[in-house]
């Protein structure tokens, strides 16, 4: 089973875009030394907390200061953009950097209306997704003779496409088409279950997968002191306390207890949304993650964790990757 990273470069409180960034470099470059498979960055306009809105340019950024770690998007925001264009984006990625690169989409804007307007997103009720995903894996394979639209770069590098989704949707998309499936369980768990039971008893074998291959995303907040794991939590609490009451802004600065600057009710939401996490110490992560593995047997565990102080973040993910290593090795 292999274990991966999801990195939005958060820009915390005191901070700027140019040091999340750096930020972002370092981490990947740690990771690659924990043994992390892959590094992933998420498409978000409009957050001031958050520098990967140009996805493809910051992959491209941290592909060049890494070496071996497969590096990608998770995910880009499909109906953002014409699929010809992410084709060639993604396509001088891979001829760039060779067979490092992955390609997560997602059906959801990645930010508020008005701004997946400014971003020229077609508003129509129709929904393209399921076409559009085929369009762009078709410019990504071998050319076809008669073929009129060519992606240059991209035709022939075949940049391994993955589903992202927290829906059902999502997962009977990819079983249909036979490709990997990531839930984004890291902040919307709800359907997890149903998610993974669908994709699974759906798949359909592809050209590119044999049998279904399922991610689930979680969160991880560790430190060498517990007290100190759910302090660093409280970050990404407040985080989305304030996205979810309309005030998104950089990631703050933890608390020492998150009952001192929120409202109980906006507490146990997001402590909801946060479900599939775990806080603590090695031990205490350890077994927590266990726990969730044991329960949605994922082939691979994409790790996040909003953490306001970088070096915190690091040995987080440090943890983090020595948990999953000896849960590979038990089993």
């Amino acid at each position: 089973m292999r274990y991966s990273l999801l990195d939005l470069a958060p820009i915390p409180e005191g901070s700027d875009a140019a040091q999340a960034m750096r930020n972002s470099v370092a981490l990947a470059r740690a990771a690659e030394a924990l043994g992390f498979h892959r590094y992933w960055l998420a498409e978000h306009h409009n957050m001031p907390g958050i520098a990967s809105s140009a996805t493809a340019v910051m992959i491209g950024h941290i592909a060049s200061a890494t070496r071996s770690m497969r590096i990608g998007a998770g995910g880009i925001m499909l109906p953002n953009h014409a699929p010809l264009v992410i084709a060639e984006q993604f396509g001088t990625l891979a001829t760039i950097h060779g067979d490092r690169i992955d390609l997560g989409l997602g059906r959801a804007p990645g930010t508020d209306m008005a701004t997946a307007r400014a971003l020229r997103r077609n508003m129509a009720a129709q929904d393209t997704f399921p076409q559009d995903v085929t369009e762009l894996m078709a410019y990504l394979d071998d050319p076809e003779p008669d073929q009129r639209l060519h992606a240059i770069p991209g035709e022939g590098t075949k940049v391994p496409v993955w589903i992202l989704g927290s829906s059902l949707y999502g997962a009977q998309l990819a079983a249909h088409l036979g490709l990997p499936y990531a839930f984004a369980s890291h902040f919307a768990p709800d359907a997890l279950g149903q998610a993974v039971e669908v994709y699974r008893r759906g798949f359909q074998r592809s050209k590119t997968l044999e049998k279904p291959y399922f991610m689930m995303a979680m969160n991880i907040f560790a430190a060498d002191d517990a007290k100190e794991a759910v302090r660093l939590k409280t970050s990404m609490q407040q985080s989305f306390i304030r996205l979810s009451s309309g005030k998104a802004g950089r990631l703050p600065a933890p608390v020492d207890r998150i009952e001192d600057v929120a409202d109980p009710r906006w507490i146990a939401a997001v402590n909801d949304a946060l479900s599939v996490s775990a806080t603590g110490t090695t031990q205490m992560v350890r077994d927590q993650t266990k726990a969730l593995i044991d329960r949605y047997q994922p082939d691979e565990v994409m790790i996040s964790g909003q953490i306001h102080d970088p070096a915190a973040r690091i040995r987080s993910f440090e943890i983090a990757a020595e948990v999953m290593a000896g849960l590979v090795l038990d089993n």
